[in-house]
């Protein structure tokens, strides 16, 4: 699936961004994390080819910003002219992930109304404290399509008092790298009976680095997380069978 990433660049903002993967590949080609610059393929889902193609076909799920955040405030000028671009191509699906939803309405575009019908965005919630922060705010915004991402999922976190049907799907996974902090498989199992109970699509992205299951502490290299997660058989599918799912590595080893 397609990634667009208009614009490179971020500021740690909370305790999910300690160990933030972008910095840590930045890292490796002595780039600058915290400098957010506009990047050459701004225009990416406008793009055509010599025979006068869409570079990204109608019908694809685009990742939307995976190496900043949307609503990062450097970027909020550009905003303007991506919300224009994702208008235009309103044959795609965009999804959006962001820490900054109390930034959402600054560059709004003024025919945003309730939202976009190609428009996903997805609130990461990592511990108890940014969900009772990020999701009363999120819950009232107009936006067609909503979900929440629990990862890293740093503790166990009751979501029950903000779950409604205004929530589509949540997707939940430990952290990756050296540095990873650990995740327990009761805290994933706990995020599991609030969506069954609300009957919204759960999705077990990933394990994580370290994880904890029957009181065993489990060190797992980064090709095996997401089909153990898958393995565990934990997913289950609410009123939305929802389509825009991260993709999953195939290559992995079983822990159950």
């Amino acid at each position: 699936m397609p990634t667009w990433n208009p614009w490179h660049g971020c500021h740690k903002l909370s305790s999910g961004c300690q160990n933030c993967y972008v910095y840590r590949i930045d890292q490796k080609h002595n780039r600058d994390s915290s400098v957010v610059v506009k990047n050459q393929d701004f225009n990416l889902p406008i793009k055509r080819s010599k025979k006068g193609a869409y570079k990204i076909p109608e019908g694809e799920t685009v990742y939307t910003c995976f190496s900043s955040d949307f609503f990062v405030e450097e970027a909020d000028e550009w905003r303007k002219e991506a919300w224009n671009i994702i208008k235009q191509r309103m044959d795609l699906d965009f999804l959006i992930i962001t820490k900054r939803i109390d930034r959402f309405w600054i560059s709004l575009p003024d025919d945003w109304k309730n939202g976009y019908e190609n428009v996903s965005i997805y609130v990461t919630c990592e511990n108890q404290d940014r969900a009772d922060y990020r999701l009363p705010i999120f819950q009232k915004l107009p936006i067609k399509h909503k979900g929440i991402i629990c990862e890293p999922l740093l503790e166990k976190i009751n979501l029950r008092p903000y779950l409604g049907e205004w929530v589509e799907e949540i997707i939940c996974g430990g952290e990756s790298g050296e540095e990873a902090r650990v995740c327990k498989f009761d805290w994933v199992q706990e995020i599991r009976q609030q969506c069954m109970e609300n009957n919204i699509t759960f999705t077990f992205k990933q394990t994580g680095a370290k994880f904890i299951k029957d009181g065993k502490l489990y060190y797992i290299k980064r090709e095996f997380q997401h089909k153990n997660a898958k393995k565990a058989g934990l997913d289950f599918t609410g009123r939305v069978d929802f389509k825009k799912k991260i993709k999953v590595e195939e290559k992995q080893i079983s822990i159950w």
